[in-house]
């Protein structure tokens, strides 16, 4: 954390960066968004619900995106680690009540999030300008175009009726924003450039993901 505060006190243009200045206007859209509209949700659906049922909304959703990482790690070619996702997956959707309990995390089975930009990625894929994206937040040109792919995937399209489905789209997006309070907090104390310090951080945490070996990234 202090090496990517003094990081991002530096100074000067970053060739990762070049559309620094319009990144930055999205950035601060995004965080008046946020301030006005998803924090103060997010924050009254922390202290209105239990941590048990917090949990247990956000296992869940982890359980239905691990159907795309195990994908992903095939299109990857790490079958162990697709075999271990699969495996995840039939544990916790059967005796796990449909993913409301992480039994598979009980019986030691790591959870290997992957999506379609660690997809590309790992094939060589340059990541590309970083970029901010409006409401999305952090990402490169690479990982924003994969996010379509990543978007076009997610099973919680195909709930049906398209009011089940946008309340769960709202659900799981109040739910990420209320496990985030904390880092933001976090953030806001530590960062002297707070938008140096999320590009940083964003993109050490996509170049690890990317390129470190299956077995050193569990449990992170």
């Amino acid at each position: 954390m202090l090496a990517l505060t003094l990081t991002g006190c530096a100074v000067g243009p970053d060739k990762r960066d070049p559309f620094e200045n319009f990144n930055r206007g999205v950035m601060r859209f995004n965080d008046e968004l946020d301030n006005a509209i998803l924090k103060p949700v997010a924050t009254a659906y922390q202290e209105s619900l239990p941590l048990p049922a917090r949990k247990a909304v956000g296992n869940v959703f982890s359980n239905l995106s691990d159907v795309w990482s195990t994908a992903n790690s095939l299109l990857q070619l790490k079958i162990s680690q697709a075999a271990e996702s699969l495996m995840r997956v039939s544990v916790n959707t059967v005796f796990g009540l449909g993913g409301i309990l992480d039994v598979a995390s009980e019986m030691g089975l790591e959870r290997n999030r992957e999506d379609f930009g660690q997809t590309l990625g790992h094939w060589g894929v340059p990541s590309g300008p970083y970029v901010v994206l409006p409401l999305l937040g952090p990402s490169t040109v690479r990982d924003a175009g994969a996010f379509l792919v990543d978007r076009r995937a997610d099973l919680v399209r195909e709930f049906d009726p398209s009011s089940t489905r946008n309340s769960l789209f709202a659900l799981r997006l109040v739910d990420t924003r209320a496990s985030l309070l904390g880092t933001g907090r976090l953030l806001d104390e530590m960062a002297l450039d707070r938008y140096s310090f999320v590009r940083e951080a964003y993109l050490q945490r996509r170049q690890a993901e990317i390129f470190e070996p299956a077995q050193d990234k569990k449990g992170k």
